[in-house]
């Protein structure tokens, strides 16, 4: 087929060019003694993203699934209770790892389209006088639906309890593209991974553990070998790691790190939020549809999950952006198949790239009997983006004041803070 597949999936998302560039390099021995320089250089910069100065991050071959597994296996004995939310594809697996670790999941069934029910957690921490609950679970940004979650209100909820649970952070599909605070939060295990904000192919699990969490070692009883955090403690700490680690993809890491910061990670977050505005704009105000996630409150700025009218099913939208267009969309998943599509608008994304996925979607589904107004999501999302004030990221352009300007301006540190 001539032209490009656009690609629109929650991940994995764009690789830019010079991430590609950057991962072109010779093999190299990583026992050398120059590897160090490199291990330090990523620690750095994730702890800059992740917002943290106690915490200790970690990465590993494997995709962000390996980190849950990292977290809970690092801290938790057979028979621990967590507390946790189900209410999309991803808080479910979660769960479901859990219980297959042998843990007592305290599960909170809620409507798929809501995000975790602060209340609630916070009346069932005040009920857990005897602190039975050793760990309390939340996915930041479920993208099986397009919803996105208040960790800093779970935070909040454990205070409130005087809970002394561990705060695990499903961080996957926001790390680097919606505010996230791990020191702020007092967060104990963050889990990400490479597929997502930072722009790279999967293949690296990224973990940051807190000081507390990492104290739970000598005292958890779950079985744990390649994702053992003391063997990775002892290697790291002279640049090393345990064993083989994805050469490229670090090299492509270092590059994904400078790039943020290069933007200032606050302006990347304002970024998406900047464009998911423009896509929540075609879909409710141009195309007259819904949702998935239920309130304003619930909108997730790295994925929305676009809800078909009755009769119409997502699977046929989705394979003919495919087939006729080349564009690839996001599939509901578990309750939600067959019911919906999703666009993804994170990492590397401009305004123009997004009208691609919008006009594509709005294309696929008039050809499946959706009926929309022909070119009223490009001109919904359009007329946002026009009327709204641009993040520096997506200006190319200096504004006035900084044309008239003759004084050099100093490249952004690695945070924003």
């Amino acid at each position: 087929m001539a032209g490009r597949n656009f690609l629109f999936v929650p991940g994995p998302t764009n690789v830019p060019d010079r991430i590609q560039r950057a991962m072109m390099v010779s093999m190299e021995d990583h026992r050398s003694p120059r590897f160090p320089q490199l291990t330090q250089t990523i620690m750095a910069g994730l702890r800059e993203v992740f917002r943290t100065q106690s915490g200790t991050p970690f990465i590993f071959p494997s995709s962000g699934t390996g980190c849950w597994e990292a977290a809970l296996t690092n801290t938790l004995s057979p028979g621990d209770k967590v507390l946790a939310a189900r209410f999309g594809q991803f808080s479910h697996l979660w769960i479901d790892m859990c219980e297959r670790l042998g843990l007592d999941v305290q599960i909170v069934d809620c409507e798929w389209g809501t995000g975790v029910p602060l209340q609630q957690f916070e009346d069932i921490l005040k009920a857990d006088t005897r602190h039975q609950i050793k760990a309390v679970l939340a996915c930041q940004n479920e993208t099986a639906t397009g919803v996105s979650s208040d960790i800093a209100g779970v935070r909040e909820a454990l205070d409130e309890a005087a809970h002394p649970a561990l705060l695990f952070v499903d961080c996957v599909s926001s790390l680097g593209c919606i505010d996230f605070r791990f020191d702020d939060w007092g967060i104990d295990m963050a889990v990400s991974g490479s597929q997502k904000g930072f722009m790279l192919p999967a293949g690296l699990g990224i973990l940051c553990a807190s000081p507390k969490a990492l104290a739970m070692y000598p005292s958890s009883k779950l079985k744990r070998a390649y994702f053992d955090l003391p063997d990775m403690i002892q290697s790291n700490a002279t640049g090393y790691f345990p064993y083989t680690p994805a050469l490229t993809l670090m090299y492509g890491l270092i590059e994904s790190l400078k790039m943020i910061s290069e933007e200032g990670l606050d302006n990347v977050i304002a970024r998406h939020h900047y464009l998911a505005e423009g896509v929540r704009a075609a879909v409710t105000q141009g195309w007259q549809l819904k949702l998935c996630a239920k309130e304003q409150r619930w909108h997730s700025d790295t994925v929305s999950a676009v809800m078909l009218p009755e009769g119409i099913a997502g699977t046929e939208v989705i394979a003919r952006a495919y087939h006729r267009y080349n564009l690839s969309l996001g599939g509901g998943l578990s309750k939600v198949a067959g019911k919906l599509f999703r666009i993804g608008h994170l990492g590397d994304m401009n305004e123009i790239h997004l009208m691609a996925a919008i006009n594509g979607a709005e294309m696929a589904m008039l050809d499946c009997g959706v009926k929309v107004q022909p070119g009223s999501g490009a001109a919904a999302a359009g007329h946002y983006w026009r009327t709204h004030e641009a993040p520096s990221g997506l200006c190319a352009m200096p504004k006035p004041q900084e044309a008239q300007s003759n004084t050099p301006r100093s490249s952004p540190a690695l945070t924003t803070r």
